[in-house]
C-alpha cells in the first residue's frame, strides 16, 4: 500500500470516516493553530514581509497536489512584456536550495531536470524567463533584480510564503478536486483555512478536461463569493510525441501510461484515443531509473519526460498540453 496514495484518497473523500481519519483531524488542530498564528502576525503587521524593487506576482494554491500552476506560470510569463524571473523553491531537484541556483538566464539552461527539479527545468525550456531556485524567495528575487535587471518576479507556489511582499496574489484551484474534503492538513488537502480567501486578488479555476462547463460554473460561483475576478484556465491534450525524434504517436496504439504527478487521473483521462494496457503511478517528483520502466511504448507527461530524456530507449512519448488563459485579464 502506498501511504501517500491512501492519504490522498482521504483528502478528496467528503465522507471520510474511521479512527485513522479522527487521528488526522486531531493533528489538524495543531496545524490550524500554527497557520492561523503565522497569518495573524502578518495580517496585523507584527511581522512585515520584505520588499524588492520589482513587481511581484505570486501564483499559488490552497491545496496540496498538482493543480496546474506550472503551465499557468508559463502563460503569464510569456504575456509579460518585461524582463521576468520565476522564483521556485526547487522541490524535487538535487541542487541545495539554501543557495541561489540560476537554472536559466532566459537564454541558456545550466542544469538538467534531475538537478534543477522537473518544474523549474520545464519552465526554463518553455519560457524566456530567468529561472531561479532558492528556499529564500527574497534572496532569489533580489539576485534576479541585481544580476539580470528583472522588473517582474513570479513566485511559483508562493501563496503561503508570506516573507516576500507581493503586489498580486493569484490562487488556483482544480475544477474536479476543488477543495477536497475541506479539511486542513493532514486530515485534508488544505494548506490553510478558507479564511485566507481574503488575501486573494485573482482566482483561477484550472480545467484539465475536454468539457469545461463545470469549471466555468465554479468560476462564476467563486467570483460572486470572493468578490474578486475569477477566470478559467483550459488545459487540453494537444499531441503525443516521441521525446527523441518528435514524431507523433498514431492513435489506438497499445501503450503503458507512466506519471509522477499530483493528480494522475486527469493525465490518464487525456489518453482516451489510445489503448492503455497498464498505468504506473509514482510519487510526485519521482526521479526515474530506466531499469524500473517496462518495455513497450511508454507515454508520460512533459514534466516527467524531462527526467527520461537521457534514457537509451527510443519508445518514450510525452503528452503535450495546450493552455488557454486570459493572461491579460488575470494580470490587469
Amino acid at each position: 500500500m502506498n501511504f501517500k496514495t491512501e492519504i490522498t484518497k482521504i483528502h478528496y473523500n467528503k465522507n471520510a470516516s474511521g479512527i485513522f481519519f479522527k487521528i488526522l483531524q486531531f493533528l489538524s488542530l495543531f496545524y490550524s493553530i500554527g497557520t492561523r498564528f503565522k497569518n495573524f502576525l502578518y495580517d496585523k503587521s507584527v511581522i512585515k514581509p520584505k520588499k524588492v524593487n520589482a513587481y511581484v506576482i505570486s501564483v499559488g494554491n490552497l491545496t496540496t497536489g498538482g493543480v496546474g500552476k506550472t503551465p499557468v506560470v508559463a502563460e503569464l510569463v510569456n504575456y509579460l512584456d518585461c524582463k521576468t524571473a520565476i522564483i521556485s523553491r526547487g522541490y524535487g531537484g538535487q541542487l541545495p536550495n539554501n543557495n541561489v541556483n540560476v537554472i536559466s538566464d532566459g537564454n541558456n539552461i545550466f542544469y538538467d531536470a534531475k538537478l534543477a527539479g522537473d518544474e523549474p527545468f520545464w519552465l526554463a525550456v518553455n519560457t524566456n524567463a530567468v529561472v531561479i531556485t532558492c528556499k529564500n524567495r527574497y534572496k532569489g528575487a533580489k539576485y534576479a533584480i541585481e544580476n539580470f535587471g528583472c522588473s517582474a518576479i513570479i513566485l511559483d507556489d508562493g501563496f503561503q510564503h508570506r516573507k516576500l511582499y507581493r503586489d498580486m496574489d493569484i490562487v488556483l484551484v482544480d475544477s474536479e478536486k476543488m477543495f477536497g474534503n475541506e479539511q486542513l492538513l493532514p486530515a485534508g488537502p488544505l494548506r490553510e483555512g478558507l479564511e485566507s480567501f481574503k488575501r486573494i486578488d485573482k482566482f483561477v479555476v484550472v480545467s484539465k478536461n475536454i468539457e469545461h462547463s463545470k469549471a466555468e460554473k465554479f468560476a462564476r460561483v467563486m467570483n460572486k463569493k470572493l468578490s474578486v475576478d475569477s477566470f478559467v484556465c483550459k488545459i487540453e491534450p494537444d499531441k503525443i510525441y516521441n521525446i527523441k525524434t518528435g514524431e507523433n504517436l498514431p492513435e489506438n496504439e497499445l501503450i503503458t501510461a507512466v506519471c509522477a504527478i499530483g493528480q494522475p487521473e486527469q493525465f490518464f483521462g487525456f489518453l482516451y484515443n489510445y489503448n492503455v494496457k497498464n498505468k504506473l503511478i509514482f510519487d510526485d517528483h519521482h526521479c526515474y531509473k530506466e531499469a524500473e520502466l517496462p518495455s513497450g511504448i511508454l507515454v508520460t507527461t512533459e514534466k516527467d519526460a524531462v527526467k527520461m530524456q537521457n534514457f537509451s530507449r527510443n519508445d518514450i512519448y510525452a503528452l503535450k498540453l495546450k493552455t488557454q488563459l486570459d493572461a491579460k485579464g488575470v494580470l490587469s
